[in-house]
């Protein structure tokens, strides 16, 4: 099976207790069947080693803020198993081109040069989405077939990880249903959630444009004697 072959490749860290945990479970067993089949008939992206990436790129007990998006760019080339990010040459997608107009308006013109967001992942910033596979332009084909509660079941466990501040960018409607996730662990250590419109060109001008979230996030981090994340990419 396509995953089940994939998280057998990953490097053994701390994300795997949950990974562990969540192979054995039915409900995965379903979705690498179904994310199987479908490579099979279709192009699916991200590559199949990228899929997890998301979890190479920052481990759990290291996450300080978590920026969730719907599922991977459906176009070639794009998906690189991390949130909105892009690899280094290809051309910005509309949705990340908004994010650095975003950017720029706090940290000025020409801060964000690469599309490859890696830097955030090394500095505990965890880019998932709701869904992690998705077929050549067809947004969102996989949802609903089991792959949001494995990342429901990835937040939990990484804020089980540790008790120190930590900030949900939630963007979008898909991503705004985990926040109840981010309330509850409100009760036990500082959170900061932040909910606006995906900065996908459609939604982008209803509220996501001026939400400076990334100027939120570091002041959130500095009152909770927290070192700030450098955005600037």
């Amino acid at each position: 099976m396509l995953l089940t072959q994939q998280l057998d490749a990953l490097p053994a860290g701390g994300w795997q207790p949950f990974l562990d945990a969540q192979r054995a479970l039915p409900y995965f067993a379903e979705l690498d069947a179904f994310v199987t089949a479908a490579a099979k008939r279709t192009t699916v992206y991200p590559a199949p080693e990228n899929i997890f990436a998301a979890f190479r790129a920052c481990a759990p007990d290291k996450v300080r803020a978590v920026i969730l998006g719907q599922d991977p760019y459906h176009e070639p080339g794009q998906a690189m198993g991390l949130a909105f990010s892009v690899p280094e040459g290809c051309k910005a997608p509309p949705s990340l081109r908004n994010i650095f107009k975003e950017l720029a308006s706090v940290y000025g013109e020409g801060c964000a040069v690469s599309t490859d967001l890696t830097p955030w992942a090394a500095q505990g910033v965890l880019l998932l989405n709701t869904v992690l596979t998705v077929e050549q332009g067809a947004a969102f084909a996989h949802a609903k077939h089991g792959w949001e509660t494995f990342t429901r079941a990835a937040l939990e466990y990484a804020l089980a990880c540790a008790d120190t501040p930590v900030a949900a960018v939630l963007w979008g409607k898909p991503a705004q249903q985990y926040a109840p996730i981010f309330t509850a662990a409100a009760a036990h250590r500082p959170v900061l959630v932040l909910e606006s419109a995906h900065p996908s060109p459609l939604s982008a001008y209803r509220g996501f444009f001026g939400s400076d979230p990334f100027g939120k996030i570091n002041d959130f981090l500095q009152d909770n004697g927290q070192p700030e994340i450098r955005w600037q990419v």
